[in-house]
């Protein structure tokens, strides 16, 4: 299986995403998820996991808007640049716009740091239509909101920040799943036993 990379229309221009279908051709598949990106990375970080997940689901990972090829939201204040919240909800609109464009009625969301909040943020918004949450590495928020969605939280190896900023959130139907003997790129070291678990959580 191979990806594909298309652009999309969203409020702020256009929206770079990497996607990869099941054989079936997209029928009787599960809900389509959609992948996050890091602060530090783009849609790229997925392009060796999207085939392995996508057995039977469609996927989709953008470049969230200013990162990779997608077109960046304007900043209103520049003074704001350094705040780890900046982008956030800008993104979280895109990825709104990207699941309209694709007339998806629910979604599940996998975000990595920075696209775990981005994540998190649309959970919040908009409950009708992101239906589980898949979280890598603690996100870059002063407050986590009450999310009601079934989550799953991969900590790559024990972190005392990751366990603070968690502790500070209500996720209401989490389950924590260490992986302690994963090192590197979480994506790119064993993609295929990581969307063995990940697709096992989404199935259930």
């Amino acid at each position: 299986m191979r990806t594909r990379r298309a652009y999309f229309d969203c409020r702020f221009g256009q929206l770079h995403v990497r996607t990869a279908f099941p054989t079936t051709g997209g029928f009787d598949e599960g809900v389509t998820l959609v992948c996050l990106h890091s602060r530090e990375g783009s849609s790229r970080s997925f392009a060796r996991f999207l085939p392995e997940i996508a057995d039977d689901r469609s996927v989709y990972a953008p470049d969230l808007p200013g990162f990779g090829e997608s077109d960046a939201a304007p900043i209103l204040d520049r003074a704001d640049v350094g705040r780890a919240d900046v982008g956030r909800a800008e993104a979280a609109c895109a990825i709104g716009d990207l699941a309209m464009d694709l007339r998806l009625r629910q979604i599940d969301l996998l975000g990595v740091r920075f696209g775990a909040a981005v994540a998190i943020d649309l959970a919040s918004a908009r409950p009708e239509l992101v239906r589980r949450l898949v979280l890598v590495g603690a996100p870059p928020m002063d407050h986590i909101p009450l999310i009601k969605q079934q989550s799953l939280i991969l900590k790559v190896k024990p972190d005392a920040a990751d366990e603070a900023q968690w502790s500070r959130g209500s996720l209401q139907n989490a389950r924590v799943v260490e992986l302690t003997d994963q090192a590197g790129d979480l994506f790119d070291v064993d993609p295929k036993d990581l969307a063995k678990q990940i697709g096992g959580f989404l199935r259930g």
